[in-house]
């Protein structure tokens, strides 16, 4: 009985000695990998310039992409970039495959309901736009079934257009701004709804194009897991320093405010 017992309690011993390293990977915050890692990695999609975008050397860069590289330098740690279709932002994130998303991405009520969303990185002016000659008064004339209406997939685009032009027909593409761009160039949709911003190199490409209205102006963040209080905490800290220094005002005017990226990266 006595050799039972103490091989009951030797087999425990073994038991709890492998499992506690697994048990305090499990438990491991988001930070704390970073920290031990030496790595932070983000989901961001790489086909709207100027947020986020592989430019001609072949380099992802972009707003957001840079503004996460600063954070990642501030920390001291290697940045990681996974390139992911807008659809495929979230799932990347609340599956644990990075640890958050640096895109133009609106913290609506139903997206807080999966992620927590840091405070604005910055604001987009969300807009109307189509080619030159679609005679109409105003953007809201094309609320019926004639017009077809052209936004990225599972954007807030999309859901302010469906919103605000409930009689057109939507059409979403998960090629984001620059396939919504070229189907209204190619006449597959009368309209397209984007960001000002992201549209500017293109209205300066293409001339036949023109800005119909404006639907709204939104703050973007960027988000995280709803475990990851301390990343949530860092990126805002981040935020507000970097405003205060001036870098982040330097990245807006660059990025955001104007084309002059195009002259280094396109």
């Amino acid at each position: 009985m006595l050799n039972l017992k103490r091989l009951i309690t030797s087999a425990f011993a073994c038991v709890v000695a492998v499992s506690a390293p697994m048990m305090a990977s499990a438990d491991e915050s988001t930070m704390e990998k970073i920290i031990n890692s030496g790595e932070i990695s983000i989901a961001v999609q790489t086909q709207g310039p100027p947020v986020s975008f592989i430019d001609m050397n072949g380099e992802r860069t972009g707003l957001a992409v840079e503004m996460a590289r600063t954070f990642a330098d501030d920390m001291g740690v290697e940045l990681v970039i996974k390139d992911y279709d807008w659809k495929g932002l979230i799932p990347a994130l609340t599956s644990g495959k990075v640890d958050f998303i640096a895109a133009d991405m609106t913290p609506t009520a139903k997206r807080h309901m999966q992620m927590l969303f840091t405070d604005p990185a910055f604001y987009s002016e969300v807009v109307v736009f189509a080619k030159k000659g679609l005679d109409l008064d105003s953007w809201k004339d094309l609320n019926s079934g004639d017009y077809a209406i052209g936004a990225a997939q599972a954007s807030s685009y999309a859901e302010q257009a469906r919103e605000k032009l409930p009689e057109a027909e939507l059409k979403a593409y998960a090629g984001a701004t620059p396939q919504v761009v070229q189907s209204v160039l190619s006449d597959r949709v009368q309209a397209g709804v984007s960001d000002r911003a992201a549209l500017a190199s293109f209205l300066k490409q293409n001339e036949e194009l023109e800005i119909i209205g404006t639907l709204n102006k939104e703050p973007l963040g960027f988000a995280v897991r709803p475990d990851s209080v301390h990343l949530l905490l860092a990126l805002n800290n981040f935020l507000r320093l970097i405003e205060h220094d001036g870098r982040h005002q330097e990245l807006l005017d660059y990025w955001w405010n104007s084309t002059d990226w195009e002259a280094d990266h396109k």
